[in-house]
């Protein structure tokens, strides 16, 4: 199967609600006015340049985060997460072609509200479902929020569409999980799957996944994936342009994910022009 026929099987497979999207930082590429963090580098040294940490841990997110939560305080931490994510970009074409395609349940792996304002423009219900760090809220692992942004106590049987950000969020309640710690405790209960919604874990059963501006060349965003396919479908895809480290290929291998060689900026009309026309527009 060429690209193009391979874009078009997608295509039809989102429009059925077959495909989750999982979205990483790189799908901020796509917004032509983002200014929040990209990548872990790129936060890292948001956070490192308001408060001085250690030299050797500079430039890596999860050790500078614990360090401020050490040194100084969880609320510090929260405080230059909302600082970072403080502007939504606006959602490009994608962000809103998929918002308005047939997924039942988007998950998104940062912490920018982007997706989520591509959700508010297209008519209908929907929830959003957060990781919570367990400093702050000992014992629940998830937060749900309705589409206006206040606390769900719990969700419906039915809870309609799902926007599902296992990191957390800017909004509406600043969750995050970004220190050593947050994800100390995540990972210790995810091979059972505690932290994930159970909404999150029915929907996902023999379904496909969809990887988009995410990278899998370091072991948290590897686990984090590998537990959320848990039980999917044995075929995924995974628009990756540049070729894989080691680990990534294995891991691709692995859990059954079809690279498309291909710029997300390229994949991106190409997909679009694949979905039905009003989805496209």
């Amino acid at each position: 199967m060429d690209s193009q026929e391979l874009i078009h099987d997608i295509a039809r497979s989102l429009s059925t609600g077959a495909v989750i999207p999982y979205l990483g930082p790189d799908m901020l590429s796509l917004c032509r006015d983002s200014t929040v963090p990209g990548t872990p580098l790129a936060l890292a040294e948001h956070m490192t340049a308001k408060v001085s940490v250690p030299h050797k841990i500079r430039k890596r997110l999860t050790q500078a985060a614990q360090f401020i939560e050490n040194f100084k305080h969880r609320k510090s931490v929260v405080h230059l997460m909302n600082e970072a994510f403080a502007v939504t970009p606006t959602p490009s074409p994608l962000h809103l072609a998929l918002a308005a395609s047939g997924a039942g349940l988007w998950v998104d792996t940062w912490y920018d509200d982007t997706f989520a304002a591509a959700l508010a423009q297209v008519p209908g219900r929907w929830v959003q479902l957060q990781g919570l760090s367990q400093s702050e809220h000992f014992g629940q692992w998830t937060g749900a929020y309705a589409a206006d942004g206040s606390a769900l106590a719990e969700l419906s049987a039915e809870p309609g569409r799902m926007l599902y950000k296992p990191l957390g969020s800017h909004g509406p309640a600043g969750n995050y999980l970004v220190s050593d710690s947050d994800y100390v405790e995540v990972l210790t209960e995810i091979d059972i799957q505690t932290p994930i919604p159970a909404a999150v874990q029915a929907w996902r059963t023999g379904r496909n996944f969809l990887f988009l501006g995410c990278r899998f060349d370091d072991q948290l965003t590897r686990c984090f994936a590998r537990q959320i396919m848990k039980r999917s479908s044995d075929r995924h895809w995974a628009v990756l342009p540049h070729e894989p480290t080691r680990m990534e290929a294995r891991f691709l291998q692995e859990q059954n994910i079809t690279r498309i060689a291909m710029p997300l900026a390229q994949f991106a009309p190409s997909l679009m022009a694949a979905m039905p026309l009003e989805l496209a527009a």
